[in-house]
């Protein structure tokens, strides 16, 4: 694809009787873009967007989502394909470097990735000291913040090799860390990584793995998850690859900018959503409840809300659903779960949501959430991990998104303005003259 990202047009801005001229930009695809960078400059004014919705505040190349169509692309190409055709490795050098790799350059990555897995042993020290009933994202904020004090080499970020190598080691250690926040909750003894496996092999041997007897990998297990990091490798700018991106600008290191992003991404509202989806079946119980709580739904007095429908930027039915849609059938077939009340429930809902005016006029369509919660229960794999897998596929997306914006001349430190709308300046009273 070629960046077509340059001023074709123009349009004037007016306030308080001082014009200025707003550049119009287009990308390659998608909604051009009023450039307002001299707009303060020129009039005294600048723009006022709570949320950042309408305001693009980079050019990037990496990920592009068309929401009213539900088309979601990396580097051009659509999941859908990198989903069926490719594994979690291979996407990943996709969208750190822009193209697919060739078999030399796939084995050299994917060599590189594997022998950086281990963690220093001090970082058992330091998970050792969390309460074991610890929530794992915290143990993940903790220990990929700490890992700045381990690799000191990796702070000059102007260092395209220590990038590179930080960009590696993040990859590869992530699975190892989110492991190891799990195992110590369970009080079980650390795995260590085994080279010989696949990435998302290693990370159920890992996760599930003991050291009293070989963990065999189920291929079909393994390529499940593998698709759910593939489906939440990256997703444009929001909120946590954002806050990558804003801690990144001030030139800290690129540990302390992930951690930030895994912090963001524990939020309710971002993360945690195919949490809400089961917690979500396993109270609706049964298909035979489901018209009570779809009344519920529409109900604006009702507090209930269907999870898993809708979604910020997708406007149609979003393309990561469909994947997960066929490889949980795959998988609870595996595992003897076919009859899965949750996964009847699931596909019953999304049936009526695309058939019912009600939801195809908001638009509120099934979203990755919706079965991705589905498959890693099935998997024996606890809720409180579901946002720590998340994290751990996200990290490419957040470390691509972090070296683009490191190597853009534009880049500033982010510093977002606000429409202030406090006290006016006035005398300080003396305390004796108060009240």
């Amino acid at each position: 694809m070629t960046d077509k990202s340059s001023g074709n047009a123009a349009q004037l801005a007016t306030a308080a009787d001082r014009t200025t001229e707003l550049p119009i930009l287009s990308g390659t695809v998608g909604p051009a873009v009023f450039d307002i960078r001299k707009l303060y400059n020129d009039t005294g004014c600048f723009t006022y967007d709570p949320g950042f919705t309408s305001t693009a505040a980079c050019r990037s190349k990496i990920t592009y989502i068309d929401g009213d169509r539900g088309i979601l692309l990396h580097r051009g190409y659509r999941i859908e394909d990198l989903a069926e055709h490719s594994d979690f490795l291979e996407v990943c050098y996709l969208i750190l470097f822009g193209e697919l790799p060739t078999p030399a350059q796939r084995e050299h990555f994917v060599n590189g990735v594997t022998y950086h897995t281990m963690v220093h042993e001090q970082i058992t020290t330091l998970i050792r000291g969390f309460r074991r009933d610890a929530h794992p994202m915290a143990v993940m904020i903790a220990v990929v913040g700490a890992l700045s004090a381990f690799y000191h080499e990796d702070l000059d970020i102007n260092d395209p090799h220590n990038r590179l190598i930080a960009t590696y080691r993040l990859i590869a250690k992530m699975p190892t860390i989110a492991a190891m926040a799990f195992k110590y909750s369970l009080g079980q003894p650390f795995m260590y990584p085994q080279n010989h496996l696949s990435y998302a092999g290693n990370f159920l041997h890992m996760t599930f793995g003991v050291p009293c007897e070989p963990y065999k990998v189920d291929p079909i297990l393994a390529r499940a998850l593998d698709k759910i990091f593939i489906l939440h490798a990256d997703h444009e700018q929001n909120a946590s690859t954002s806050t990558v991106r804003l801690v990144g600008s001030t030139g800290a290191s690129p540990y302390a900018a992930i951690s930030a992003g895994i912090a963001s991404l524990w939020g309710p509202a971002h993360g945690g959503a195919n949490e809400a989806v089961v917690q979500m079946l396993a109270e609706i119980g049964s298909v035979e409840r489901i018209p009570e709580f779809i009344k519920r739904a529409k109900d604006k007095d009702d507090p209930f809300r269907l999870m898993g429908f809708g979604h910020r930027v997708y406007k149609n039915y979003d393309p990561r659903a469909g994947v997960l849609k066929s490889s949980a059938d795959e998988v609870l077939d595996l595992l003897g779960k076919k009859n899965n009340p949750k996964l009847a429930i699931a596909k019953e809902l999304e049936r009526i949501a695309l058939e019912d005016d009600y939801f195809r006029e908001r638009r509120l369509f099934p979203n990755v959430d919706f079965y991705s919660g589905i498959i890693l229960e099935a998997m024996s794999i606890p809720t409180s991990m579901f946002t720590a897998i998340f994290a751990l596929a996200r990290t490419v997306g957040w470390l691509a998104q972090w070296n683009e914006m490191v190597e853009d001349p534009e880049q500033k430190i982010g510093r977002p303005r606000q429409l202030y709308v406090g006290a006016d300046e006035r005398p300080f009273v003396p305390l004796e003259r108060r009240g």
